[in-house]
């Protein structure tokens, strides 16, 4: 959902709109009359003037010129009256028409009412056998542990829903829909087989697994003890805490009726459903597990790095799983910049380089040896009872030294709920990473949430294969806990499924764990479930860019909590960009009717360039930033706030 507010406010009801019509040609008519009276007492003095002067005594010849006149004002007379008349009756007939169109009108209402309370009633019942399914004993076998967990009306907190990501996409349960491979944990010493899935593999002995190289071995010890050698750098001291969030009700479900099937960018939404920051932000916290790649940057083998951009791109998800409050969308030409270079060796630049639809470019350089870019438009659509979140657009990720060059683009993700109960977010899809210098390949894929599954919620499982397609790792874990990888020492195929698949069976050593979610910060709840760094985003910077999210007047009251104030600032703002807008439509019209070419908005840092890997038109970093906030020169910036 986007508050871009690009809808010019609403008029009134259709049936006062009519009325109005009806009254401004009813107005015009009696215009028209004033006229045609106006005109048949002009006509009359004219023809009396004319008659006299054929009463004098003339020569012949103007005799007749006087009759001809006075025929020409008698046919004025004739029309304008015939005109008048016509005028009548296209009102009579629009007054009789309006009828019909009202009621039409009104019958849609009433129509798009029922339906409403229909898909309200639906969801509510869908909602109450949810609960009254958890709560039947007979189902304790397949949701072990989750039964004591599930509140009223929410969601139970190992679980979540499936996500259909459209209409036409069928998801099948779990149960039908096993993965095309099984993993077997081997000893290396026998080759035993032990386990029949990931989760008995993870009682594997990291001893077992002897890399040649020690970067999988560091990564063992991994987040924790990377947070803990942090605080060992000099560095500035951050906020860890932002004011509680108000407890303003509103009921999402009073706004979004209105919505349902539309482009959610165009809809106007107060900020009772934002979270302070903007999507510029949020983009820029896909950096929260950055020592990922600093990691990967030291692996010698191109597949072992694999892994570590594997589990980067899932790491990104792991702080949407309570946010389901929406950021505020930015201000066309708003930037973010995020410059940790001395404390975490990268600094990272986002622009809003359009509006329709909303889209962002990201541009991060980090001195360990990578640079990471991309651009995302957000597509969003409501579609009743939950809302679908498609993010467009490739990720690049370069390595300095090795040159290689990784591309991924994210899954959907999916808010339920809307109607009643509590919103609850799920990730479902299929990343590909390609490596497009040694052309190895990642398939991950997030399993979306079945209540009829035995297995983990939030799954996510993939394969590691060179360019030849022979499989070196095997990446399993959850979205929003931890990744870990295995390496294959044999594969073989199985038994065919049910289907007809033939699976194939890998042998792998213990896994080890990649990545793992830092806790969330004491009191997160309140504080819109912001993590350490979300805490950090919007606090207060000198000398950044005056187009700078920091300096967004709507949300810097929001995060104070005066939401009313917030509200108003918003609708101002939204006017404001909205007067550019047609400013800038006026000046294209312009141009066109001058013959001139009109290039519309150009972004600031970045350009639009045709990417050689994907063939896509995207938006990359040209360059000046750091070096106009060196000089503290802003003079290009446009005044957005």
């Amino acid at each position: 959902a986007d508050d871009s507010g690009d809808e010019e406010p609403a008029s009134q009801s259709d049936k006062s709109e009519l009325h109005g019509t009806l009254k401004t040609l009813s107005s015009k008519l009696e215009d028209l009359s004033t006229c045609n009276d106006l005109i048949a007492k002009h006509g009359a003095a004219l023809q009396r003037s004319l008659s006299e002067l054929e009463n004098l005594k003339l020569p012949a010849e103007s005799g007749e010129k006087i009759k001809a006149v006075n025929e020409r004002a008698t046919l004025f007379r004739i029309t304008s009256n015939a005109m008048i008349n016509a005028c009548r009756d296209f009102l009579d007939l629009a007054e009789s028409h309006s009828r019909k169109w009202q009621r039409a009108l009104q019958y849609e209402r009433e129509q798009r009412i029922r339906l409403e309370e229909t898909i309200e009633q639906l969801a509510k019942q869908h909602n109450s056998l949810e609960r009254a399914c958890r709560g039947a004993p007979g189902l304790s076998s397949t949701s072990t542990g989750i039964t004591s967990t599930a509140k009223a009306g929410s969601v139970p907190s190992a679980k979540g829903e499936a996500s259909d990501e459209d209409e036409e996409t069928e998801y099948f349960d779990a149960m039908e829909d096993a993965p095309a491979f099984i993993t077997v944990t081997a000893d290396p010493k026998h080759h035993r087989r032990s386990g029949s899935n990931l989760s008995g593999a993870s009682e594997g002995h990291p001893e077992d697994w002897n890399l040649e190289d020690s970067v999988f071995e560091s990564s063992n010890q991994s987040s924790y003890n990377e947070s803990t050698c942090k605080d060992l750098l000099p560095k500035k001291r951050r906020r860890t805490r932002i004011p509680d969030k108000p407890n303003y009700s509103l009921n999402l479900w009073s706004i979004m009726k209105n919505c349902i099937g539309k482009e959610l960018s165009k809809i106007p939404m107060p900020v009772n459903f934002n979270e302070p920051l903007s999507m510029l932000q949020r983009l820029t916290e896909d950096l929260e597990y950055h020592e990922l790649l600093d990691k990967a940057v030291k692996c010698e083998s191109s597949t072992e790095q694999m892994c570590f951009v594997a589990a980067f791109s899932v790491s990104s998800y792991s702080t949407t799983v309570h946010r389901t409050a929406k950021p505020f969308n930015p201000l066309l030409g708003e930037t973010y910049e995020l410059d940790r270079l001395e404390e975490l060796g990268f600094r990272s630049l986002c622009e809003q380089v359009s509006h329709h639809p909303p889209a962002a470019a990201h541009h991060v350089y980090s001195k360990r040896g990578w640079t990471l870019w991309q651009e995302i438009t957000i597509a969003s659509k409501f579609r009743g009872k939950y809302l679908s979140i498609m993010p467009l657009g490739a990720i690049h990720l370069e390595f300095h030294s090795s040159g290689n060059h990784y591309v991924w683009r994210k899954v959907t993700s999916t808010v339920h709920n809307i109607i009643v109960g509590k919103l609850w977010i799920d990730q479902s899809g299929e990343i590909e990473i390609v490596n497009h210098k040694s052309k190895d390949k990642c398939q991950l894929k997030f399993t979306p949430y079945s209540y009829f599954s035995r297995d983990v919620p939030r799954k996510v499982t993939g394969v590691v294969s060179d360019a030849d397609g022979k499989a070196h790792y095997v990446m399993s874990g959850t979205w929003d806990e931890k990744m870990e990888c295995s390496k294959i020492v044999h594969s073989s195929h199985g038994s065919t499924s049910t289907e007809g698949k033939q699976k194939t069976v890998y042998q792998t050593l213990s896994p080890k764990v990649l990545w793992k979610k830092y806790p969330l910060p004491e009191n997160a709840e309140n504080m819109y479930f912001f993590s350490d760094l979300a805490l950090t985003l919007n606090e207060p910077e000198e000398r950044v860019a005056p187009t700078d999210s920091r300096l967004r007047p709507d949300q810097r009251l929001m995060e104070s909590g005066r939401w009313d104030e917030a509200n108003v600032e918003k609708q101002r703002l939204e006017e404001k960009q909205r007067a550019v807008r047609r400013r800038r439509e006026a000046e294209a019209v312009e141009a066109l009717e001058e013959g001139k070419d009109y290039e519309g908005y150009i972004p600031l840092w970045f350009e639009r360039k045709v990417d050689a890997l994907t063939g896509e038109l995207i938006c990359v970093y040209k360059g000046g930033y750091w070096e106009a906030k060196e000089k503290q020169d802003w003079s290009s910036c446009p005044d957005i706030f």
